[in-house]
């Protein structure tokens, strides 16, 4: 050892010592132990700090017993350290007693396990020795016998729709494990495994060491892909057993909503350490990520005595229940979701959100093929006359009257911004109520100057735009141009100076249709995430209550929408549909995308529909065949 290590010995062996309470060691060589206070120092100090063979010596058993004992326990516990505390020391003539305090880090997010010990010490040729037995490692543990971590996890739970149905079907995954008394050389094996599959050499030896030897300890777990490319160097490790496991993780639609689970990997066990371990399952996206702790909860862990010659337990020393897991419950409406799925399949990118507009909780989310990342929920699109909604009631309450004439004119300029819009067939001057309902560009901006800057503010606080409403996972909640101006005004009123998610417009349908804006709801049970895992808390928002006479307008408004106007697709038997259809184009990276959108409901059940489409019907088109197909059962 050199000067430089040994003296880092020595100072972890004060610091040690100081903690129990006793002198530091000494430097020198040989001297008289008058009491055998010295003794419980040198073997509780070189216990604590992994220096068994200095331990060994102030025992009377032969050293290399007393040094594989002492390693050993800590190698069966797994234990990330251990401390004791001096709790006193009593002698009568040539015998002596020692009590000490343990704690046990158990690791992997465990409590520490603590348990009161004893040192019987007694004269050995002029020296104070430990009296040795197993027991002095624990009261309870007896030659023939060791001391073993036992681990129960717990199933993943499922993610669930509103009716308590599942939202994942079973998949199959691959085990990989071993049963500890059946392996003659665990460090090979575990250096084998680790070089196939990256996990660390020596957790995969200590999980092995710590387990129960008659237990399957299972040590990595791999989906039916990667098992297929490494399993001819799998089995050709000896000892490496192998099992099949069903859990009900393969999510159904809405899979971007549900999330994916994906076997931990190395990289995953090294950054998140406990409870998560080689073996079990991660939500990589979705509500499965937000989730993950309340899905997963928290190992079962038990440290036991078991019998050497049988493997049996002998006693539970003790036991920690581990955190409980739960489902979550989700608002999804299961049918819904796959009538929604349906509508938005075909050739051309879509998406669909549907909420109840009653309370704001999300009934489905179908997405075909849309370019941007979570694009229903946390897509940030250009809104088009859709826009309209929140512009008519700023005017609305500005005093404009539905019914008065406002030109569609083919050209209009409005503070140096120009407008063009093709004119609406057959009608030589609109009102505004036809006009909203074809979805006029340039009779939009022509009344910029009927609305402040401020109160179209308000008007868009008020449907929620830019609010600070959330999700367990990542949501847009609407941007909109600072209202400066008339260009400003009339670009927004225009649709082209706001950005919003199919989520966002859903909501606003749903305030128009009960009167009221509500924050989203997706998961009922439990309240929010763990944010640990990165997680996003519940919306914030709170509801807020429209005027009551202007809501009636806007109705009437979006009722024309499909009467009489450009939404007229959406059309569906049974309560009368309401909406608007619009499009836009997009501009992203020097790309240029046309949108269609369609924002309405029929019913209780408020929906928005964005597809990329030239066809200012396409998106109008689609909700019409949810509406049609999401008609009761009977």
């Amino acid at each position: 050892m050199s000067f430089r290590s040994f003296g880092v010995v020595r100072a972890r062996a004060v610091r040690a010592a100081l903690a129990l309470g006793l002198a530091a060691p000494l430097l020198t060589g040989c001297f008289e132990e008058p009491t055998p206070h010295d003794a419980v120092r040198d073997f509780l100090v070189g216990w604590q700090t992994g220096d068994y063979a200095a331990a060994a010596r102030r025992a009377d058993g032969n050293p290399a017993v007393v040094r594989k004992a002492l390693e050993d326990a800590r190698l069966q516990l797994d234990a990330a350290s251990i401390r004791f505390t001096l709790r006193g020391i009593s002698q009568d003539g040539d015998s002596a007693q020692a009590g000490y305090h343990a704690e046990v880090d158990l690791g992997e997010n465990n409590p520490l396990w603590q348990y009161d010990g004893n040192l019987p010490l007694h004269l050995v040729g002029g020296q104070w020795k430990v009296r040795w037995s197993p027991s002095v490692i624990h009261p309870d543990l007896h030659p023939g016998q060791r001391l073993a971590v036992a681990t129960v996890p717990k199933g993943r739970k499922p993610i669930l729709d509103r009716n308590g149905n599942p939202l994942q079907d079973e998949t199959v995954l691959h085990v990989a494990g071993v049963i500890p008394a059946k392996i003659k050389d665990p460090g090979r094996l575990c250096d084998q495994l680790s070089k196939v599959t990256g996990f660390a050499q020596d957790r995969l030896l200590s999980r092995i060491l710590s387990s129960p030897p008659q237990d399957f300890v299972p040590l990595a777990t791999f989906g039916r892909t990667k098992f297929a490319q490494i399993k001819s160097k799998l089995e050709a490790i000896p000892g490496l057993e192998f099992q099949i496991d069903n859990p009900p993780v393969a999510p159904k639609s809405p899979t971007q909503i549900v999330g994916v689970v994906t076997a931990i990997t190395p990289e995953a066990e090294q950054k998140l350490g406990g409870p998560q371990r080689a073996g079990d399952t991660l939500g990589r996206d979705g509500l499965q990520k937000a989730y993950q702790d309340q899905l997963t909860g928290s190992t079962e862990t038990r440290v036991v005595i078991l019998d050497n010659a049988t493997g049996r337990q002998v006693k539970e020393l003790k036991a920690w229940p581990g955190r409980e897991n739960s489902s979550v419950q989700t608002t999804i409406d299961s049918r819904l979701q796959h009538v929604g799925d349906s509508a938005v399949a075909g050739p051309r990118p879509a998406a669909l959100v549907a909420v109840q507009a009653s309370t704001g909780e999300v009934l489905a989310v179908s997405t075909n093929q849309l370019h941007q990342e979570n694009d229903a929920l946390a897509g940030k699109f250009a809104a088009g006359t859709a826009f309209s909604i929140i512009a008519a009631e700023g005017l609305l309450e500005s005093g404009l009257d539905p019914k008065q004439k406002v030109p569609c004119s083919a050209d209009r300029t409005v503070g140096g911004a120009r407008f063009q819009q093709p004119g609406i067939v057959g009608v030589t001057t609109p009102t505004f109520q036809t006009d909203f309902a074809q979805g006029c560009v340039t009779a939009l901006a022509s009344l910029a100057r009927r609305i402040s800057g401020q109160r179209l503010a308000d008007s868009a606080t008020q449907f929620g735009i830019g609010g600070d409403w959330r999700l367990p996972l990542k949501t847009f909640s609407g941007s909109m141009n600072a209202p400066d101006g008339d260009a400003a005004i009339a670009k927004i009123m225009a649709g082209q100076g706001a950005r919003v998610s199919p989520l966002a417009m859903a909501l606003v349908a749903a305030a128009v249709k009960s009167g009221t804006w509500r924050p989203p709801v997706l998961v009922t049970s439990p309240a929010a995430p763990d944010p640990s895992v990165g997680g996003a808390t519940q919306a914030t928002a709170q509801p807020v209550t429209l005027d009551p006479a202007i809501t009636a307008k806007l109705r009437t408004l979006m009722r024309a929408g499909v009467t009489s106007g450009a939404a007229t697709a959406a059309s569906a038997p049974g309560d009368p549909v309401y909406g608007v259809a619009a499009e836009v184009t997009q501009t992203e990276k020097k790309e240029r995308t046309r949108l269609s959108w369609f924002v309405g409901w029929q019913g209780d059940v408020a929906v928005a529909v964005l597809s990329e489409s030239g066809d200012l019907a396409a998106a109008s088109a689609i909700a019409g065949s949810f509406f049609r197909d999401a008609q009761p059962q009977t």
